[in-house]
């Protein structure tokens, strides 16, 4: 389960969405969620699932490998919509005991897995088509304004890449310390569920000593480099918007604009 996680991780590539401007990435991302909240409809998630499919698509990453992280969150997803189709008012498919779902939460638990599925689907090809460094310079680039009020905007930008980058590593960690607690007889797998929690815990030391161990490391390393922050601090490469990201842009722009156009016809 644990090696299913995959967000955080990069995955190398030359596609059209891998050559886009990290800054226009991450706009797109929020207008893509913005986007998402505004549809209402099976017309307006049409929309919106087709222009996800076209992404991933030209992005190159395999579909297999977006499911295979959507599998941490699927009891997420199914109890959301358990909820939904129980507890919200209308007019009742059947009635049993105290369940009586109802045809207005079917929709609603449709809708809802739906946008659950297509914001985790969204934020994960962020992830793996670009690289923790380039997030780093595009978010630090997008917050620079920030910097007149005197907001740490590249110490921000670091710490936020760095926990991303991170996720990946100590997500192997955790497996490898399993896998190690298991050859010694742990049983993680059998029992209750508190008796499964419980049996967690032992995990929990060797990953904080791993954890604050990498971070001893990696500070140790950028000193050793010379960083001192984001002042007067140079990039080999600088960030550049091409045509193709202008273009992208308006694309966004577009979808959220038409998403709104259906929502307010009602379609």
């Amino acid at each position: 389960m644990l090696k299913d996680i995959t967000i955080g991780q990069f995955f190398p590539g030359d596609t059209v969405v891998h050559r886009l401007d990290p800054r226009i990435k991450l706009i797109l991302t929020v207008v893509y969620i913005v986007a998402i909240f505004l549809a209402k409809s099976f017309v307006s998630y049409a929309v919106m699932l087709a222009a996800l499919s076209a992404v991933t698509a030209l992005s190159a990453v395999k579909p297999r490998t977006i499911l295979r992280g959507m599998k941490p969150v699927v009891i997420v997803i199914i109890m959301t919509a358990i909820l939904n189709i129980f507890f919200t008012q209308g007019d009742p498919i059947f009635k049993l005991w105290i369940l009586r779902p109802t045809w207005q939460g079917l929709r609603t638990a449709f809708f809802m897995m739906l946008r659950i599925i297509m914001l985790i689907t969204g934020t994960f090809l962020l992830t793996y088509t670009t690289s923790p460094i380039a997030l780093t310079d595009g978010l630090e680039s997008l917050l620079s304004p920030l910097k007149k009020i005197r907001l740490p905007v590249h110490e921000l930008a670091m710490m936020m890449s760095i926990a991303l980058r991170f996720i990946p590593t100590l997500i192997e960690e955790t497996d490898k310390i399993m896998s190690a607690q298991k050859a010694r007889g742990a049983d993680f797998e059998t029992g209750r569920l508190l008796e499964r929690a419980r049996a967690m815990l032992p995990l929990l030391v060797p990953l904080f000593v791993s954890a604050f161990r990498r971070a001893d490391e990696l500070a140790v390393a950028m000193e050793s480099r010379c960083y001192h922050g984001g002042e007067g601090r140079t990039r080999m490469k600088k960030l550049k918007t091409s045509g193709r990201d202008y273009a992208a842009l308006c694309i966004g722009a577009a979808l959220v604009a038409g998403v709104a156009v259906l929502g307010h016809r009602g379609l």
